[in-house]
């Protein structure tokens, strides 16, 4: 084995992420294991996911980017031979966002209901207090009987010529 083909990093999996392998279809498998060998050979990268699992990775399995590698990249256990390591999470289809929920399940992070954008939106602070009743509209002074009437406005000049 070369310099050029010693893995850059080790590998480990969630057990649930090993069956998941196991179970996909034949095809799918046989391309998620060339891009794992990538992954840890550092010759592919996965795209970084944000809000709830920021700190993991997506990689494309298929030409029809129905499946979907999750990954964190973290250090490795004392004993290994490599500083860093490529921990995969989940290997399923993306339909109905099915990776990502069964990542963040496994990962043991709890989702929010709504995005967080319109989670704050729709709070209010607690600084604010009591909202004070608002008043209803009245009539207009002028309706009231004893009141001045509003001014008419003035006359319109006819233009000079």
């Amino acid at each position: 084995m070369s310099g050029r083909d010693r893995p850059a990093f080790g590998l480990s999996f969630d057990p649930r992420a090993l069956t998941d392998l196991l179970q996909a279809p034949s095809d799918i498998r046989d391309l998620a294991l060339t891009q794992l060998q990538d992954i840890v050979a550092a010759r592919l990268f996965g795209a970084k996911l944000t809000r709830d699992l920021a700190g993991c990775r997506k990689v494309y399995v298929d030409h029809r980017n129905a499946w979907r590698i999750v990954y964190a990249q973290r250090p490795a256990p004392a004993t290994s031979t490599h500083t860093t390591e490529i921990h995969v999470v989940a290997v399923r289809p993306r339909g109905a966002h099915d990776v990502y929920d069964t990542a963040r399940t496994r990962l043991g992070i709890a989702r929010w209901p709504l995005g967080e954008r319109t989670h704050a939106a729709r709070t209010r602070s607690p600084q604010l207090g009591v909202r004070p009743p608002v008043p209803k509209p009245g009539p207009p002074p002028y309706m009231l009987p004893g009141h001045p009437q509003p001014a008419l406005p003035p006359p319109q000049k006819d233009p000079v010529r």
